[in-house]
Order: C-alpha cells, then structure tokens, then sequence
C-alpha cells in the first residue's frame, strides 16, 4: 500500500527528533502510521521511506510498509515506528522531518526536507 504525499518543503515544521537517525516523524505523522497499519493489516510491518527518480524536478518520495527491511537498509525508528531507508534514498532525507497534516486541499505526509533546493508547480517533484 503506497501512502499520499504533500508537497515537499524546504524546512521542517518542527523540531528534528533527538537521535541522529536521517528521518523523524512528528507525533501526529507516526499516529497517522499506526492508524493506517492497523486498518490495513500491517501492523509490524516497517514503514520504507524511499527517494525515487521521477517528476518535473528530479525526485519523488515514496511511502509504503514493508514486511522486512534488505541487507543495505539504515533501520531508524522514530516515536515507535519503525523506518527502513535504503542507503541512496538516505543521502538525500538526511535531517528530514515526516509531518501529516490535513486541510482544505487534501490529506497526505508532508516532508519538510532540508536539502531541497526546489520544487515543479505541482509540488509532487524536487530537486537537490
């Protein structure tokens, strides 16, 4: 199941978790996780957060759980859920923070990712 995501940002929204870990999740962000989990039947499954290649700027993320992680994946885990990050998409999340936020335009995990340097009109692409 691949989860929606907003457009990326160029800051995060709040603070980075306290561990060196490439990505952290606000609370609200990891709530949105295990809700998602539970319904879906997934719950022990890890969450990959991927970097692909793709979109008018370059790179799109990519959300889905995932039953176990690969030989190369970084294993983070950010307020009790589990994160699998495979070592080409972790150069480009580093001090990433996952927020959910919900409003008049749609629902969806939104990256506040430092390291972008900008986004396509859509704001589903970014460039670093």
């Amino acid at each position: 199941m691949t989860m929606s995501s907003t457009e990326p940002t160029t800051t995060p929204t709040t603070a980075p978790s306290a561990d060196d870990s490439p990505v952290a999740l606000t609370e609200v962000a990891a709530a949105k996780v295990r809700e998602i989990a539970k319904e879906e039947g997934l719950e022990g499954q890890g969450l990959r957060v991927q970097v692909k290649g793709g979109g008018c700027s370059g790179f799109q993320y990519d959300l889905y759980f995932d039953e176990k992680p690969t030989d190369m994946d970084q294993i983070v885990e950010s307020r009790g859920v589990k994160i699998f990050i495979d070592p080409l998409s972790a150069q480009y999340l580093e001090g990433t923070e996952i927020d959910y936020v919900e409003g008049l335009s749609g629902a969806g995990f939104k990256f506040g990712n430092p390291n972008v340097k900008g986004t396509c009109g859509c704001g589903s692409s970014f460039s670093v």
